[in-house]
């Protein structure tokens, strides 16, 4: 067992200091009564503990602790840094963000604040210290939540302070401005800098920005806000040493490069809100959750939020229906997570979440929600058990996943614009509909422990990783490189001669093809057919490629590359192969290339036909079947017949 804890935990954000005192005992009475585990406390509640520069108040929160404590509810304390208070945006305006327009933001939200802001930091440490001193050693408080999903609202400021620190760290990174000029490619358009002090943010300009710069910002404003974390784990580690510490991830999130947080936190935590009205959305958080696994390195993994019906923030707020709740949350149990927690407990009254959905509604608990709660903290104490909890969930397939390559597709002055989630999870659904569970691993990860490895656009590859995923085929492996993929190095510079890493790569050995010319289609949901041993629709993107020593299995057979390879293969190694899919395809010709693939790695699928709607996992030795559909399903299993009921979950 991997487990930090010693059960499936079960609750949700508290904010008791949005209630009068009269309350409080009757919470903890109602969480008992729902089977809650766990509390989160203290998120947004800065203004509160530090009502005025150094006038700390502490009594409340005493309060709070305490009355969990003694009713059996362990506590994942905040450290309140997230939004910060009044007064420090009035005293200090300075610390508050500034877009790349130059407006700088005010105060009355949330998450106002410049990451690189001294003042700021000043302040949240302080802050952190006396937290950490008092409570350190609760016996309530069984981990630190450190601040609140990282970057959601502000994930980075071009006020001067920040561009400074941008500056400092380009230097680090770099060493000369010699050695900038050359990253940045800054001979295109009179771009060359003579000091660093001459470079500044990507701001607004009157055309396409230095495409390197960009993702220097990028990569800046992702170091920067890891700063911010790892401050505050430094004073936790000082004063409350033993107990662990996270955050909140947000899982396929675009700004922040959750593969250099992960090592950082002591267990991984996400929050997911996936949309009732959108039906893509069950395989989307299935993807999600297997990215939380794969960040902790198979460890157990914590949901820190979810809604247990409908959130405030959509344009149309979609309750969830009878089932859901639950089967989100046991996909999440099922596919490697210690515990499920809410946002929030008690439904707020008054401010920009009111109408947010919780655990105990405006209604009160006698409630279809507050009954649903209840009945999963039942089945959550029940689970913890089972061979389940605490367990890791095997997986034979690999799936590359790369932030930078995200950065870099979403640039403008490129073929296409390009969802790079989008081109991942046409890979990732293809083995879902197949009860297939996939790992994401990041760009160079070691490969040899998986049969399988897809590579889905990873535009951005240097050499290193390049020859690694050539060397993985030559070993033996199943390797899927999809298109877009080592088109450019980290600095953004084209690899030269039929791309794919360059001519006379490891991968262009590997795959035995060239791409010559992109030809992505005129819309983002324009079709074309691919024809063959492997036929269907394909989206996006196709190619003109160049064949050197594989087979070709399928071609386009519409569209400007009519004609073209779509599909090739070639032997490698003992048993190995190298793939190449000059496209994204839609889920007819996903559902053929994996067959092809998974009989080929020898992995026994648990449907031997793609099955939409129904997802399997194993874990613990214990199969969880899900039904993501609002549908009655009757179905085999890995040769079991199962019946499930709408959103219903078995285990078998």
């Amino acid at each position: 067992m991997t487990s930090l804890f010693d059960g499936f935990r079960f609750g949700g954000d508290y904010n008791p200091e949005q209630w009068d005192q009269s309350v409080w005992d009757e919470d903890v009475m109602l969480m008992r009564g729902a089977h809650v585990t766990t509390a989160t406390v203290g998120v947004f509640s800065w203004a509160k503990l530090e009502p005025e520069p150094g006038r700390f108040e502490f009594e409340w929160l005493d309060t709070v602790l305490d009355k969990l404590h003694a009713g059996g509810i362990r506590v994942i304390l905040a450290t309140a840094t997230a939004s910060p208070p009044a007064w420090l945006a009035r005293r200090h305006p300075e610390s508050l963000p500034v877009t790349a327009d130059g407006v700088r933001l005010g105060f009355g939200s949330r998450q106002q604040y410049s990451p690189s802001s001294r003042v700021y930091r000043e302040y949240a440490q302080r802050l952190v210290r006396e937290l950490a001193a008092r409570y350190g050693a609760h016996p309530a408080v069984e981990a630190w939540h450190i601040n609140n999903e990282y970057g959601c609202h502000v994930h980075e400021s071009f006020d001067e302070e920040s561009v400074a620190a941008f500056r400092l760290w380009l230097e680090q990174r770099y060493g000369s401005i010699d050695e900038l000029n050359r990253a940045w490619g800054t001979a295109f358009w009179s771009q060359g800098y003579a000091s660093f002090d001459e470079v500044d943010a990507p701001r607004a300009a009157p055309t396409f920005r230095n495409p390197t710069q960009q993702l220097d910002w990028r990569r800046f404003s992702n170091h920067a806000l890891l700063e911010l974390f790892r401050m505050e784990k430094r004073v936790l580690a000082e004063l409350s040493p033993g107990v662990p510490v996270t955050t909140n991830f947000m899982g396929m999130f675009a700004p922040l490069d959750y593969w250099k947080w992960a090592p950082e936190v002591d267990f991984v935590s996400d929050d997911c809100y996936p949309d009732p009205a959108d039906a893509a959305w069950p395989s989307r958080a299935a993807a999600q959750r297997d990215l939380m696994r794969s960040l902790g390195g198979g460890k157990p993994w914590l949901l820190m939020e979810q809604s247990p019906s409908a959130v405030n923030w959509r344009e149309r707020n979609v309750p969830k229906p009878a089932g859901m709740n639950r089967m989100h949350a046991l996909q999440c149990v099922a596919r490697g997570a210690d515990g499920v927690l809410h946002f929030q407990w008690r439904q707020a009254a008054a401010g920009a979440e009111k109408f947010h959905a919780a655990m105990l509604p405006h209604s009160g608990p006698d409630t279809r929600v507050h009954r649903e709660v209840q009945a999963l903290g039942a089945e959550l104490a029940a689970l913890s058990q089972g061979a389940a909890f605490g367990a890791e969930v095997p997986a034979r397939v690999a799936i590359v996943w790369d932030w930078e390559s995200w950065w870099a597709l979403s640039q403008e002055a490129v073929p296409a614009s390009t969802d790079y989630p989008e081109v991942v999870l046409a890979w990732h659904a293809a083995l879902l509909r197949r009860g297939v569970v996939a790992d994401f691993v990041r760009p160079g990860a070691e490969l040899a422990a998986y049969d399988l490895v897809i590579v889905p656009a990873q535009q951005l590859a240097d050499r290193s990783e390049i020859d690694l995923l050539g060397a993985y085929a030559d070993a033996g492996g199943q390797l899927v490189i999809g298109c877009q993929t080592a088109v450019l190095d980290r600095d953004l510079h084209a690899h030269l001669g039929g791309y794919l890493g360059g001519a006379g790569s490891a991968l262009q050995h590997a795959l035995g093809v060239k791409v010559e010319e992109f030809a992505p289609l005129p819309g983002a949901d324009d079709t074309v057919t691919v024809v063959g041993e492997f036929e269907g629709p394909a989206v996006q993107w196709q190619e003109f490629t160049t064949v050197d020593d594989a087979e070709v299995l399928a071609r386009f057979g519409t569209g400007l590359a009519a004609g073209q390879p779509a599909v090739t293969r070639r032997a490698a190694g003992h048993d190995g192969a190298a793939w190449y899919v000059a496209t994204v395809p839609q889920p007819q010709l996903a559902d053929a290339v994996i067959a092809r693939l998974l009989v080929d790695a020898d992995i026994v699928a648990p449907f031997p036909e793609a099955v939409d709607g129904i997802e399997t996992t194993v874990r613990g030795g214990i199969r969880f079947v899900i039904n993501q559909t609002a549908a009655q399903r009757r179905l085999v299993v890995a040769g079991h017949p199962v019946d499930l009921d709408p959103f219903g979950v078995v285990t078998i």
